[in-house]
């Protein structure tokens, strides 16, 4: 299983958007970070600078979005869409995007849904539940 550590996840994401932004080869994994973070240029300058980016902190305290875990939020939620898994979440993707008007803001919406999944299961000291993930989706649809 990939299990990558922190700072290993940080530099593939730096690594992505470096050659995506010079025009190198990349792998598909990277091809698909390359163009997200192309999506969002706030970051750019963060993933151009390096060392700095791998140890620095965002503590939620702060009220600042960590970078690297919205940047992986979005890689995880393209992957779940394009395999369907949970059953369901490419459909209410979908139905985002065209509420939304693009993909991109659709899995914004999806992070806090994912990220009320993940906290629950923390809580509970549980298996992460998509019945929570998939609840939230259909209640942002709803409402």
């Amino acid at each position: 299983m990939f299990n990558p550590s922190r700072n290993e996840a940080r530099q593939f994401l730096i690594d992505a958007w470096l050659k995506h932004r010079d025009a190198r080869p990349a792998t598909p994994l990277e091809t698909v970070a390359g163009e997200l973070i192309a999506q969002h240029p706030e970051y750019h300058a963060l993933l151009e600078s390096g060392g700095d980016a791998l140890d620095r902190d965002w503590p939620p305290e702060h009220g600042e979005t960590n970078p690297f875990l919205h940047l992986s939020m979005h890689l995880s939620i393209r992957e779940q869409v394009s395999i369907d898994q949970p059953a369901g979440v490419a459909a209410h993707h979908a139905r985002l995007s065209r509420a939304l008007g693009s993909a991109l803001d659709a899995e914004h919406v999806m992070m806090d849904c994912l990220a009320e999944m993940i906290w629950q299961a923390q809580r509970h000291h549980t298996a992460p539940d998509p019945a929570i993930y998939l609840g939230c989706l259909a209640a942002r649809q709803a409402g």
